[in-house]
């Protein structure tokens, strides 16, 4: 059977039939046709396999991946007919040696099995093939390389440098689920293969993972101090981590190996960005662009900056020239939010829709789904389990200290002006979004007791002590703390709440156009983005009956921008703090703005956000059965 066309399924059809070959009697059933597989004593077959291989396979041009499909069949048959793991290798190695590489037939001596006890067999041939990978790779093809990869993997699994390589080519092409699997057994077959923990913190990071990101970064950097690109990396994940020093003094080490690298010089830019000196960011990203023209990152950070005008015709046309150029995934993903912003800085709004949902399409690829069975179940829980009676007395254990301040509520909500205003206070200081309350509920196995709720208030005051040793108050914005009132109330009873309401259209329209690093898979489809809130509304409005006016206060963004100064003065007040002038400049105040709203809150407070869903009502229908939403 000589074919001119060959495709995949056919290469496997063929390693089924060659398995076939040593249990050839179909009138057996399946136990009998494995009982006679294990049985058999395959050697004597070898040469008449070989004849068959030749005349079915010989001739056929088979690249790497349609090899593999076939050898992979074949083993995979082997093992169904009850073939020790050991017969099973042999034979493939058999079948690899008998099979055209490069186009030139590998011979074996007669009666010789093409086995070999050291393995030189195969190893022999694989620095050509990875050689040709590596070459295909550097040309940015990189679904041509990743395919090659795999089928010398199916050749030799054991190669722990040609799993890291595969790992890497596997992210370009968007394949993250199987690019983990490989970089972590990359690690598993080498541990002290420092590209592999280097691409596997990368991907970490991008699956918003930041704590194990740093973990593999820093065996990186470890097994290969003098790589900077491992180090600028660990400097991005400990900068999305919150420190800024240590980020810093990683992109430092990193320039100094490698003074014109254009990631290092984007990402001290994003460091310049959150510090609030934009003139720098901005010198970095153009130089990274002049070192790299086509490197997305910088060109879309670049958009972040400031309120995009058709004077920057000249940025577009250098994004659109990368994107069709070809970038992986999560690159172009970023880019393209930055494109859509700029269309929908300059009222272009369809062809800003078009962006950002091609982005957020691109995010799924990374992204845990959304399991809106889980978040109902989730809200369902915490209304059950946190009633007003429970909420009325303070646990015992509980702290009450009137340090801790929460200001929550949906992303993209208002959260970080609110913060700002109240940092911006000379007796109180913003901490950004802690992650402390998420990963007390996860870890809460038994009840709330005395000696947890004090262990948790004691542990929790120590992490507002480390941000500021002296202020009154210490404001903890994450979102997500909104799932945790009942939990943060019984622990710390006397610290106050802010809730922002804002028009939940307009928040989740907000919430689909940023890049959120994939920590909230809902607000990459504009269906969960309308569940969620349903349910994240549902909750606030239980938080909202069972806890007491003096620990929550609502905050109707669009009233907060029409009138900063009566809800400014209303907020200090609600926490305690005498009122302070500097509180309305607070776009002045000098802080690390760790958020995507980093450049929002460093602007006077303007309202043009209200109501800016109708910008695109035709393409937001999953959305609009949000305007029903009644808040009480």
């Amino acid at each position: 059977m000589i074919l001119q066309w060959f495709d995949a399924r056919e290469a496997a059809a063929i390693g089924v039939a060659l398995a076939d070959h040593f249990v050839p009697d179909s009138s057996l059933s399946a136990s009998g046709r494995k009982k006679a597989g294990a049985s058999r004593d395959w050697r004597q077959d070898v040469p008449r396999l070989r004849q068959r291989i030749t005349r079915e396979a010989g001739s056929l041009k088979l690249n790497l991946f349609k090899r593999a499909r076939l050898l992979n069949s074949f083993k995979w048959r082997l093992s169904e007919l009850g073939f020790d793991a050991k017969s099973v290798e042999e034979l493939t190695q058999v079948v690899l040696m008998q099979l055209v590489v490069k186009g030139e037939s590998v011979a074996t001596p007669s009666g010789d099995s093409g086995v070999r006890a050291d393995g030189t067999g195969t190893t022999r041939r694989l620095p050509n093939l990875l050689g040709q990978a590596d070459a295909v790779f550097a040309q940015r093809r990189y679904a041509e390389a990743a395919k090659q990869l795999e089928a010398i993997v199916a050749l030799d699994d054991r190669n722990g440098d040609v799993h890291a390589k595969l790992g890497a080519a596997l992210c370009c092409v968007g394949r993250y689920a199987d690019a983990e699997r490989a970089l972590r057994r990359a690690i598993e077959l080498k541990p002290s293969l420092a590209s592999a923990y280097f691409n596997l913190g990368t991907l970490l990071r991008d699956k918003g993972e930041f704590a194990a990101s740093e973990t593999a970064l820093h065996r990186a950097v470890k097994q290969d101090p003098k790589n900077a690109l491992a180090l600028a990396s660990l400097g991005l994940t400990l900068g999305m981590r919150g420190r800024l020093s240590e980020a810093r003094e990683c992109f430092g080490k990193a320039l100094r190996l490698k003074p014109h690298d254009a990631g290092t010089l984007s990402s001290l830019g994003w460091l310049d960005g959150i510090e609030g000196r934009f003139e720098e960011a901005e010198k970095h990203y153009w130089a990274a662009l002049e070192a790299d023209p086509r490197h997305p990152g910088a060109r879309a950070l670049l958009a972040g900056l400031r309120r995009m005008t058709d004077a920057d015709k000249e940025w577009l046309a250098g994004a659109e020239r990368t994107l069709a150029e070809g970038v992986p995934p999560l690159e172009e993903s970023k880019l393209r939010y930055a494109v859509g912003k700029y269309f929908d800085d300059v009222g272009k709004y369809s062809k800003a829709f078009e962006q950002f949902e091609r982005a957020n399409e691109l995010q799924k690829l990374v992204a845990a789904p959304y399991d809106r069975a889980a978040r109902t179940k989730f809200a369902d829980e915490m209304i059950r389990e946190y009633t007003k009676e429970r909420l009325a007395q303070p646990g015992k254990g509980a702290s009450g200290s009137t340090r801790p301040v929460f200001v929550t509520g949906m992303m993209r909500s208002g959260t970080s002006l609110v913060e700002q205003i109240i940092a911006s206070h000379p007796q109180a200081k913003g901490a950004g979004e802690l992650n402390f309350w998420n990963e007390a509920a996860r870890k809460q196995q038994e009840p709330l007791d005395e000696a947890r709720t004090r262990k948790l208030a004691e542990s929790y005051l120590r992490i507002l002590q480390q941000h500021s040793a002296d202020a009154l108050r210490v404001v903890d914005k994450s979102t997500f703390n909104t799932d945790h009132l009942g939990l943060i109330h019984l622990v710390l009873p006397k610290a106050r709440i802010i809730y922002l309401q804002r028009d939940p259209v307009d928040t989740c329209l907000s919430c689909y156009f940023q890049d959120f690093a994939n920590v909230a898979s809902f607000t990459m489809d504009l269906s969960d983005l309308a569940h969620y809130c349903q349910e994240h509304h549902r909750l606030i409005a239980h938080w909202r009956q069972v806890l007491a006016r003096e620990t929550l206060l609502v905050v109707p963004y669009a009233e907060l921008v029409a009138d900063p100064e009566t809800w400014s003065r209303r907020i200090i007040e609600f926490i305690g703090l005498e009122w302070d002038p500097r509180c309305l400049r607070s776009h002045k105040t000098q802080r690390a703005v760790l958020t995507a709203s980093n450049w929002q809150v460093r602007q006077p407070v303007y309202s043009r956000s209200v109501g800016r869903w109708r910008n695109y009502e035709k393409f937001i229908r999953p959305l609009l059965q949000l305007r029903d939403l009644k808040f009480s």
